[in-house]
């Protein structure tokens, strides 16, 4: 049983910073590569960030490039992302999972009840 846990989301003002958490189980976490997908209200769910298997391989969504920095913790099975000046419209649900090691900003379909992330104006 794959399980995704989702932490570190709230208000914050515009400009202010997050770090958000996701806790990995079920999977062996070395062998996948990770994301982070985030979904507003009326919106499709849209790629944010991935890491490849060993962390030497990023992909970031041109929206939050240079602002946004995906990370992982092997040895903990958990997979960050540091929210640094954040704007009104990265308000959403951000939710990670795992993603296709040849592909790495493929989701392979199994999702947690994400995190609630609002950037106030």
């Amino acid at each position: 049983q794959v399980q995704l846990v989702e932490s570190g989301g709230g208000l914050v003002q515009a400009g202010g910073s997050l770090r958000l958490s996701c806790a990995t189980s079920g999977l062996t976490f070395s062998s996948v590569a990770m994301g982070w997908f985030r979904q507003a209200p009326g919106k499709e769910r849209e790629f944010v960030a991935a890491v490849s298997r060993s962390g030497g391989n990023t992909d970031y969504a041109d929206s939050v490039k240079g602002r946004f920095t995906i990370s992982r913790d092997n040895a903990k099975n958990t997979v960050y992302l540091q929210m640094n000046s954040l704007k009104p419209e990265d308000t959403a649900v951000y939710y990670c999972a795992p993603t296709r090691v040849w592909d790495i900003n493929r989701p392979l379909g199994y999702w947690g009840q994400g995190t609630q992330v609002t950037v106030s104006s």
